[in-house]
């Protein structure tokens, strides 16, 4: 039986192995650089073998950015306490922005991630800050600005690394992320609604 298989099937490509590709090419250079031709290129097959898997530019960015957010440590929603709950997750994805210099950039430039790990965070944030009292109309709002806390901060931590001399010990600046998002998260908790007791 004869089938007929896409270019991206005869190439033996997986949406896997193209963001493999990609992220080894981030983790080389100019992200401006990367380009699916440069992908391609890498991988040894035309580039609209890859069109199959990924459909442009922009997509092939927030699937390598979501792709990273699958090693983020979430808790249970349901967990006792869910401001702690909160501080665990946004320090988990500090933790892995920080592990991903690189990248960093590119979580700025396009304000945030698209994709299924993104999402599934988004979920447990709505639902702890829920559990913690915020209002829901005022949810949308407080987990924007974590996750701005959160890039920002991994951005300032990165950013001290390049030069001749680091500016502030990278100890230092984890530290102070930790305190600020405790401050924050109180604020958030404290302004809209009744929230739970931090410990």
């Amino acid at each position: 039986m004869v089938t007929t298989r896409g270019p991206g099937q005869r190439a033996g490509l997986t949406h896997a192995g193209i963001i493999r590709a990609a992220r080894a090419l981030l983790s080389e250079g100019d992200h401006e650089l990367l380009s699916l031709r440069a992908v391609a290129r890498r991988l040894g097959v035309a580039p609209n073998a890859l069109y199959s898997h990924v459909p442009s530019k922009t997509a092939l960015l927030d699937d390598v950015l979501d792709d990273v957010l699958a090693s983020v440590v979430a808790p249970d929603p349901d967990l006792d306490d869910p401001t702690a709950g909160l501080h665990a997750v946004m320090a988990s994805t500090y933790a892995i922005l920080e592990a991903h210099p690189d990248l960093v950039p590119l979580y700025q430039a396009r304000q945030g991630v698209r994709g299924p790990n993104a999402v599934r965070l988004g979920h447990v944030m709505d639902a702890l800050l829920s559990r913690a009292g915020v209002d829901p109309a005022a949810i949308p709002q407080a987990r924007r600005v974590l996750i701005i806390h959160t890039i920002g901060s991994a951005a300032f931590a990165t950013a001290s690394r390049d030069g001749e001399r680091q500016r502030v010990p990278a100890d230092d600046v984890r530290r102070s992320f930790s305190k600020s998002l405790q401050w924050l998260l109180d604020g958030i908790v404290a302004s809209h609604g009744a929230g739970l007791a931090s410990p």
